[in-house]
């Protein structure tokens, strides 16, 4: 597209309709002036590990502001409010296992999966039913195998609540949806919960990644045994050398393994 001229006037003209006058008046803008593109650019190519840690921790952090602030709300009886910011919680802190397969990716077209997956709503709220199946015994990763299922419906639902909270809308027979009205203590206060489950209390280190990186990818999206078994490896070597503690290996691992 053409780039105007440096610097133009424009003239525009006021004139009323009826009333019989007529003011001009000029602007000039100093340029230059080019097209402002529709969108910032998605980044979807190749990522170091120092890149990678860097990431993580950005997701992290936010990731814990949006959960204080949905708290604070919670505490002032703003339900709606807080459900929302406890969902984009969990939205956040689901960025950190899609960038540790990020880094794994074998080729362009994982990573560009990968990369899709990182800016999907759903695929970023999948473990969000976690608490509820500890609760109910689930111990193992094969326990939590149903979290990731194509089939399940579990992603989409907490999206609806999402929307729900923040938007009204006009559902189901006709019903008119308002958030402070569909949005209740219990339920906002079940998804601060669980959203606070799932914020880091570390740092990932870059180290750490590499570790990730050199343990994992030989095996990675192969047999299901070796994975878990190079897994392993990787959180002997992080806590031998006291890079994480047991509940950061859990955050660190809890959406791309089951």
């Amino acid at each position: 597209m053409p780039v105007l001229s440096d610097r133009f006037t424009k003239q525009y003209d006021t004139t009323r309709p009826g009333k019989g006058c007529t003011r001009l008046f000029n602007i000039t803008v100093v340029g230059p002036l080019k097209p402002k593109p529709r969108r910032l650019d998605q980044f979807k190519g190749k990522r170091s590990s120092s890149q990678i840690a860097e990431g993580t921790n950005a997701a992290a952090a936010n990731a814990k502001r949006l959960i204080e602030d949905a708290e604070a709300l919670l505490k002032a009886d703003s339900y709606a409010s807080a459900t929302a910011l406890a969902i984009l919680a969990i939205e956040e802190a689901g960025k950190i296992p899609i960038l540790h397969s990020i880094v794994l990716s074998r080729n362009d077209q994982e990573r560009v999966a990968a990369w899709k997956e990182y800016r999907s709503h759903t695929r970023k709220n999948v473990a969000w039913l976690l608490p509820q199946l500890v609760s109910q015994g689930a111990r193992t990763l094969e326990d939590f195998r149903s979290l990731f299922d194509e089939r399940s419906d579990h992603p989409h639902v907490l999206d609806q609540v999402k929307q729900i909270s923040i938007y009204t809308d006009c559902l189901g027979r006709g019903n008119w949806s308002v958030p402070d009205q569909v949005i209740d203590s219990e339920l906002a206060s079940f998804l601060v919960q669980t959203a606070r489950l799932f914020i880091p209390e570390e740092d990932v280190t870059v180290e750490e990644v590499e570790l990730w990186v050199k343990h994992l990818a030989p095996v990675w999206k192969t047999d299901m045994d070796l994975m878990k078994l190079a897994l392993q490896t990787w959180y002997e070597k992080v806590t031998q050398r006291e890079l994480k503690s047991e509940s950061g290996y859990e955050n660190f691992i809890w959406s791309e393994y089951a």
